[in-house]
């Protein structure tokens, strides 16, 4: 039983790593607000999180 918990600790933490998560997230958002609408790709999330990020300059430390 250790063993699970310790692989899914693991799991989770890679995946909040790498931002895997934070595409899940934003799809469940997504199908809750726009139910019509199709949710992006993960290659169109990531260009979308990109460009938020670099217009807000301001934001970035370096």
């Amino acid at each position: 039983m250790r063993i699970r918990h310790w692989v899914r600790a693991v799991r989770w933490y890679l995946r909040e790593l790498t931002g895997e998560a934070d595409y899940d997230r934003h799809c469940e958002r997504h199908r809750r607000h726009h139910p019509l609408a199709p949710v992006p790709t993960r290659r169109e999330y990531q260009v979308l999180r990109t460009r938020h990020q670099e217009s807000r300059t301001h934001s970035r430390c370096c």
